[in-house]
Formats: structure tokens, sequence, C-alpha cells
């Protein structure tokens, strides 16, 4: 394994941090908590940005110390629904209904009731789940009688819902015993908490952070994060008085807009009201690992945290931060700035204090390394799109994967191939400059293939020098996409029909312009 480089001038010193005997670590599956930021670009973690990173983050700091940094981790969509979706599934996004975008507040489930989660999964080896934070995954909402919702964002109006009614088919149903958090981003309605199935406090208002929508008399946005961290913090307590093994899903509000700082935390940075809320998100993850360590739980537990895609692009910060480091785009976007993921792993029984790991992973990859941290065989019909971690923890020179498969708001897809990285688009994919159609009208090629070892800022397209491998990538990913798995196991179902090239978003692009990329089943 290497050790960082710049761990020494981070001034830090760990002590009593060894792995433990990794015997007694194998005979005790490890307490897992998964702190999951909203929009948090790779960059915005200064120790993962040296030099280009502004924002004193000195808690994620501390924890790359402690553990290991993957510095090739990967969400498999550049926007938060469908990422979610392939962390707690451990199945690409793309197979569901959901071919671009995100979901609302009130939409209805993505995840089928049947399907096998990571909470699920835990859950049945006798840990207790709470998810305790941000869903956007749908929950079907208690519309008045012939009252529809759909996938769009929504603002309804408060009539159309019986507010008193329980909620079906949210986090509870999907394999978490606990849950307390809002439906979807901070930014849309309906602005209210919900505690396992019920609003505590039904909404009878309308208010306004970015949107407008039906909201509860007391919530306030700036409220939200400090109730979900004390709220875990509980969580944590409950679990070291009774010594049941647990998962906890934290996934934050932050730094996604509306950026409400904590008064706190207003001008901590010097940088901005964004840099604020990501010292604000960073003090929140210092709260976590100080509650794990003050209760003696921090040995056997595995912390991680992650992003669900890049940094927002609407949000604005400093012109000396540059939050995808040295990656092209941002949120949206199928170039790597949009699904390049900060991901820092501690698990002191097992994982080497300051390593790194330079293999390719993806955020879809944790329901299969629970699976072997517990020691289940996932079934034929599960984690289709997960491979298992955990070899990783205590090797990482030998790789796990050699493809990851990405995918843009707009449902434009890539594959990477160990250095190669082929897109089927010709712009961005998402919102970048220059966008897919302002693409086709500057006559660039409709697709990019780039060779991320000499080239990982994907500017020079190779597609036009190497025409067999842009054919044997697009047949790979076919394949990927027409056997419901790219794992070993039996050939499983999408869930809808999937258009490789998303042709109508691509006006005046012909399939026969298409098909000089693609080998003839």
């Amino acid at each position: 394994m290497h050790r960082f480089s710049w761990i020494a001038t981070l001034g830090l010193i760990v002590l009593n941090w060894g792995p433990a005997d990794p015997a007694t670590a194998a005979d005790s599956p490890p307490n897992i908590v998964f702190i999951l930021a909203d929009d948090l670009g790779y960059g915005d973690v200064q120790c993962l940005n040296p030099g280009r990173g502004q924002i004193p983050t000195p808690h994620m700091d501390r924890l790359a110390t402690q553990g290991m940094v993957f510095t090739e981790a990967h969400s498999t969509s550049a926007v938060c629904t469908p990422s979610r979706y392939a962390l707690l599934t451990g199945r690409y996004n793309w197979r569901t209904r959901l071919q671009q975008g995100v979901l609302g507040g009130f939409s209805p489930p993505l995840i089928a009731a049947d399907r096998l989660t990571l909470p699920g999964l835990l859950r049945k080896h006798g840990y207790r789940t709470a998810c305790l934070g941000k869903w956007h995954l749908g929950m079907t909402m208690p519309g008045q009688p012939g009252v529809r919702m759909g996938d769009g964002i929504e603002d309804l109006p408060l009539e159309k819902l019986d507010w008193s009614r329980e909620i079906a088919d949210g986090p509870t149903t999907r394999g978490f015993d606990e849950y307390f958090g809002i439906s979807a981003s901070l930014d849309m309605s309906p602005f209210a908490l919900i505690e396992q199935n019920r609003f505590p406090q039904i909404p009878s208002t309308l208010k306004t952070w970015v949107r407008t929508g039906p909201a509860s008399a007391d919530f306030e946005a700036v409220d939200v994060l400090p109730a979900l961290v004390g709220r875990s913090v509980g969580f944590l307590e409950d679990r070291a008085r009774d010594r049941t093994p647990f998962l906890l899903y934290l996934p934050l509000t932050s730094p996604h807009t509306p950026v409400v700082v904590s008064p706190q935390w207003r001008g901590q940075s010097g940088l901005g009201d964004y840099a604020d809320f990501v010292v604000q998100t960073d003090a929140l993850v210092g709260e976590v690992m100080q509650a794990l360590d003050r209760l003696g739980l921090e040995k056997n537990t595995l912390l991680v945290m992650s992003s669900d895609n890049g940094f927002a692009p609407y949000v604005e910060v400093s012109t000396r931060h540059e939050p995808s480091g040295d990656r092209r785009g941002f949120k949206a976007d199928v170039w790597d700035g949009g699904h390049h993921v900060p991901l820092i792993v501690r698990w002191p029984a097992q994982i080497h204090p300051g390593t790194r790991c330079d293999q390719l992973v993806g955020l879809n990859d944790w329901l299969a390394t629970c699976a072997d941290l517990v020691g289940a065989t996932l079934p034929g019909n599960a984690g289709e799109d997960s491979v298992s971690l955990r070899p990783l923890f205590t090797d990482s020179t030998r790789p796990v994967r050699d493809h990851l498969v990405h995918h843009s708001i707009n449902g434009k897809f890539a594959i990477r191939e160990g250095d190669w990285k082929l897109l089927l688009c010709p712009g961005s994919g998402g919102w970048a400059s220059p966008k897919d159609d302002e693409a086709v009208r500057q006559g660039l090629p409709l697709v990019q293939l780039y060779n991320l070892r000499d080239d990982l800022g994907e500017q020079h397209n190779r597609q036009a020098e190497q025409p067999e491998r842009v054919r044997r990538m697009v047949d790979r990913l076919r394949q990927i996409v027409a056997d419901g798995r790219s794992t070993p196991g039996p050939r499983q179902a999408n869930d809808v029909e999937i258009d490789l090239w998303k042709r109508k978003t691509l006006p005046g692009v012909t399939a026969e312009r298409l098909a000089v990329f693609e080998t003839t089943p």
C-alpha cells in the first residue's frame, strides 16, 4: 500500500491507531456508519486537492490520516437520486424507469419492494439499521382520492394530500428500522420532517427555499443539519448501550442548496457562504467521529465518508477554489467532475492509517462489500453491478473491477475500462458547455474517447485514431445492458428498454451516423 506523501504536512499525529488482530476482526463484522454528503465535490476536501482546494476541512483530513482514501471512486450518476439508488441496491440506476433527471419530493418509490437493499441485507444479519437524513428515492405520499404524483419535481397544493395519514413505501419498508429526515433535497417540498412513516408536524403553510411548496409551520432549513447529527449521535449512544451491531446511513442535506449556514459557522472559511457550508459539513463529520471515539465504538466501526455526485456549478464559490480538482466538469456531467467523488474509509480493525487506494471503484460496490463483511452470498437477483471492496482494505494493489459505467443527468452513458473512458455523447451530457446540442451544432464527434492516464482533464478526444477500441467498448456496454448485470451470475431483466444513445436528445443525428460506432450483432 502507498502512504500519502502529504500526510506529514497536515501536522497531525495519530496515536494508538494500528489495526487490531485480523483474526479477531474477522470474527466480528463491523458496525457501519456511512456519511453521504450532498453535492460535495472531490476537490472540496482539502487533503484531496492540495494547492487547489482552499476550504479548510480538518475533520475529513483527519479521517484520511486514520484510514484509507480512494482516489478513483465514482458515483454511478452525476446527480443524486440515481446514485443513491445504486448505493443502496448495488444495481446501476439506469436499469430502472428513471432514465434521466431526479425524483421530486412527492415522487413514488424507485426501489422495488422486493429488491434486496444494503440495510435489508444487514438487518437479516442482526444489524439495527437507521437512515437519518435526505432520502430522495421516492415514497408513496398520502394523496387525496384521484391525486396522482409523478417522477418530476412538483410543489403540490396543500389540499392535494391527506397529511394525517401514513406514508407508504418509505425507508422503513426498504430495510431500515428507523427513519428521520426529509423526502428529497432541502430545496424541494414538502418542507417537513418525516419520522418513520408520518409527518410529526403536519404541513399547514407555504414556505420557500429556492422553490415554494407545502411546509410545516416550525420547519426551517437551517435547523435540519444539526437535527440530523443530533439524532445520529443519539442513535450511536443507544447502540453503545445495547451493543447491537448497527448500520447508520447518514445522508446529509449539505452542501446542496439552499446554502443555509448555521450562525456559528458563518464567515468561518473567509471564502463565502458555500465554503462556510462545507466547513459546517466537515464539522458535523467531526461530531460523528468524536461520538464514535467517546463511546468506544471506533475500533470496530467501518466509517465511510463520500458524496452522491460532484460539485453543483450553480453555487457561488471563490474563484481561488477548484471544487472538481483536476477533473473536467461538475454535477450533472458525464465528464469525471460530475461523478468523481471523495471516498474515505476508516476501520482500525483492518485498515492501516494514512493509506490510499488508486483502484477504480463505485458507490454501487457497497452492497457486495457489506455482504462480504457479514459472510453472505448475494442472490442472483441482487447487487447485479456490485463487487466487494473488502480485498482493497488490506491490499490496495490488486484491482477488484476492470470497468465502470457512468451516467449523466440527461441519461448519457460513459464506460471506463482501465485508463480508457468512452463517452456516448458529443458534449458534457449535462450542464457544462458545450452541452450535447451545442456540440452537435459545432460539428464535434458524436463520441469522446480519452486516455485518463495522460489526459485526466478529458481534453484530447482520441476516438478518430482508435475506432476499433470505440466499437469494442460500445459493444461491451451494450452487453452489460442486455445482460441486466455486469457481474457474474444469472441474466436479469432491466425494468425498461434502454436506449444507449438517447437519440431523442440528439436532434438531427440519425441511426446511420451512430451505427459506425457499433459492431453489427
